[in-house]
């Protein structure tokens, strides 16, 4: 059975993180991605979770919480596009996840935009171990959703091949603007 794109990504990332990993949640939202990124790191891991949104930022608190899982979660208030001010001089990621578009429930004239994004994911390249991979489901049914995902595709398929591998993996015969994934893999 073919998997969704999101629960494509769960998969890489079970594949991707050990064990004290570094990890970085671009956005996280409601906080499932964040518990599931802090699942893999284990306690010894560490897990950066960035929101410009205070109701994303506590939903994600609380589910830390409840899981048990606060030890190695750091939230931070604030855009993927600043993650440079928070992060230690040096660091260096094994996996980094964006949800694009809006906060599910949440206020959707709020969104990510082509230039943070595309900001934020010049240095999440950066921060990449060898063998890191970025994963970014693309959500583009609303309003500047296909603006960033045109931002998105025409800046990625710009990045050299013996540098980074770059999948695109969704479902094309789905109506409505079937979201999808892309994972960037740095070679070296």
């Amino acid at each position: 059975m073919l998997m969704t794109p999101l629960r494509y990504c769960h998969h890489l990332l079970s594949q991707l993180i050990s064990t004290g990993d570094t990890v970085i949640d671009a956005t996280v939202g409601n906080g499932k991605d964040t518990i599931k990124l802090a699942q893999l790191v284990g306690k010894t891991g560490k897990v950066y979770g960035f929101d410009i949104q205070t109701a994303a930022i506590e939903e994600t608190k609380k589910k830390a919480q409840l899981t048990g899982l606060t030890e190695q979660i750091e939230l931070i208030a604030d855009g993927h596009e600043n993650f440079k001010k928070y992060l230690p001089h040096n660091i260096q990621v094994q996996a980094l996840v964006f949800n694009l578009g809006y906060l599910p429930r949440g206020d959707k004239s709020i969104i990510t935009l082509p230039a943070t994004t595309l900001s934020a994911l010049e240095q999440g390249l950066d921060l990449l171990n060898v063998g890191g991979q970025i994963l970014m489901m693309i959500y583009y049914g609303h309003e500047g959703g296909p603006e960033e995902k045109d931002a998105v595709l025409s800046y990625i398929k710009t990045l050299p091949q013996e540098n980074f591998s770059v999948l695109q993996y969704g479902f094309i015969n789905q109506k409505n603007t079937p979201p999808f994934l892309i994972a960037i893999e740095k070679r070296k």
